[in-house]
């Protein structure tokens, strides 16, 4: 079988219908990260006897009729955020290099209760901290599009890999566009649900709450697949939402008559890639033509979103991150003679310089007499941000807007200065702040050959209206069938 672009729901109903066996279809995916992944870096740990072991078992249970679940056979891969028992899991810094969890995320379990075989551990910015995926500790992904370009962060292993079909989807995190940034990038679909819809136990915390796990996949349908096994209630979990799973890829085929679809003016303007703007518009005009009214709407406090995410984020990692000290887990500092020492070595060894930068200006802006003119004041701001949406919401059944006002830019572009590189966030960090759902698919391609993101952002709890949304557009466009090569040549 053919796996280069495959569904996960073809690939799911192939092993079912025993035309296939899980493991050949692992063999396959194995081959081609053995072939592809050296140039394009998506993995940082592959599991080939593991898959082995999970593609045989589900081999057997088929041949002996009994159901694994809905993913039984089809292989997905994990970024290295989640927990998983067994598997060394490193959030991919070098403080956290060898540690073996005993404990599975809820995320990956649900996953693999349906059957899924897992392939590996995905490259990420060191502990999810990085709009390019250029702050690993090991090594960058590249851009299945373009080798020179990067396929945005932090979880650009995860978007790439299924970009290459190096796996048929992924799991990722967004805690400020790190799922929608790089699924734009990449020139597939990733989805960030409603905080608190998908489990976060076991998932390495960066930021507490704006972390949102959620699925990769080609098409729209594939994600739905995903959410609908991953979502719901975990009693690990005391932030997880109780309300019941939506029906996402019903959802999904629904098209988008009758609904009204907000535009909000302050994300369109300087800054934005002008191919970019007219890529977009053009999708917008497309969602109109299949039925939805369009309408503009305002989020005024949009323009405080990128400082205010910054505030919030940098003190929640400040804190998070005061566990890895070489005390109970993770990398230690040899030849140390003082617990002081210890600490200072350990941690000066260990993080890179994303998280360093990250600790120390969240730990300035916790600091007695700072505290209420910056974090406390960034609490406000938040309040406003979700209070934009709210408003909005009352108007409109979802929101349409660019992932990113910019296309992948090369390596290296904007490593030399922080800021630019935290402003390829500046139209996903609300939705996070907000709490509410939001979903990039690809809505076409620049000149140069590298795509562009369509994002859709729902009201809390509102996936349904986001799938109905991407949906809509992928049943009437092909963009998602295009595939990037397999030696990635493309823009330059």
């Amino acid at each position: 079988m053919e796996v280069r672009g495959a569904s996960i729901a073809s690939l799911a109903e192939a092993v079912r219908s025993r035309k296939v066996r899980a493991r050949e279809l692992a063999e396959a995916y194995l081959d081609r990260v053995a072939k592809l992944d050296k140039a394009l870096g998506t993995y940082l740990l592959v599991d080939g006897e593991g898959a082995r072991k999970q593609a045989d078992a589900v081999d057997k249970a088929v041949a002996a009729g009994t159901d694994l679940g809905p993913l039984a056979g089809v292989p997905l891969a994990l970024k290295d955020i989640f927990v998983t028992k067994g598997v060394e899991t490193t959030c991919a810094s070098k403080i956290l290099r060898g540690w073996i969890p005993p404990y599975e995320s809820t995320p990956s379990g649900r996953l693999a209760a349906a059957g899924a075989v897992f392939l590996g551990k995905l490259n990420m910015d060191e502990f999810a901290m990085g709009s390019s995926n250029e702050n690993s500790s090991r090594h960058p992904v590249r851009n299945p599009w373009s080798l020179a370009h990067v396929p945005g962060g932090s979880s650009g292993g995860s978007a790439a890999a299924v970009a290459a079909s190096l796996c048929a989807g992924s799991l990722g995190t967004d805690t400020g566009g790190s799922i929608r940034q790089p699924a734009s990038l990449c020139g597939i679909v990733g989805m960030k649900p409603t905080y608190g819809r998908v489990s976060r136990y076991g998932v390495i915390a960066f930021a507490s709450s704006l972390d949102h796990p959620g699925p990769f996949g080609r098409t729209v349908d594939d994600v739905a697949f995903l959410l609908e096994i991953i979502a719901g209630r975990d009693p690990h979990d005391a932030t997880s939402v109780p309300a019941p799973v939506g029906r996402y890829r019903e959802a999904a085929k629904a098209g988008v008559k009758g609904l009204r679809l907000g535009i909000p003016t302050e994300y369109f303007g300087a800054g934005m890639d002008p191919e970019v703007e007219a890529i977009v518009r053009s999708a917008i005009d497309e969602l109109g033509r299949a039925g939805a009214e369009i309408v503009p709407v305002s989020l005024p406090h949009t323009k405080y979103a990128i400082g205010t995410y910054y505030l919030i984020c940098t003190a929640e990692a400040a804190s998070n991150l005061a566990r890895y000290d070489g005390v109970r887990f993770g990398h230690r500092a040899k030849d140390v003679h003082s617990l002081e020492e210890m600490y200072t070595r350990t941690r000066g060894e260990g993080f890179g310089l994303e998280p360093k930068r990250r600790i120390m200006l969240g730990t300035y802006v916790l600091r007695a007499g700072y505290y209420d003119a910056y974090y406390g004041k960034a609490l406000q701001v938040r309040r406003k941000l979700a209070d934009d949406f709210t408003a909005a919401f009352a108007k409109v059944d979802a929101i349409v807007t660019p992932t990113s006002p910019i296309p992948a830019f090369k390596f290296g572009e904007k490593t030399s200065d922080p800021l630019q590189m935290y402003l390829a966030d500046v139209m996903t960090v609300a939705a996070n702040l907000a709490g509410v759902p939001a979903m990039s698919q690809n809505c076409g391609f620049t000149k140069a050959g590298l795509p562009v993101g369509l994002q859709i952002i729902g009201p809390t709890l509102g996936e349904e209206a986001v799938f109905r949304v991407g949906g809509a557009y992928e049943a009437r466009t092909e963009w998602h069938k295009t595939l990037p090569p397999d030696a990635a040549g493309g823009a330059s």
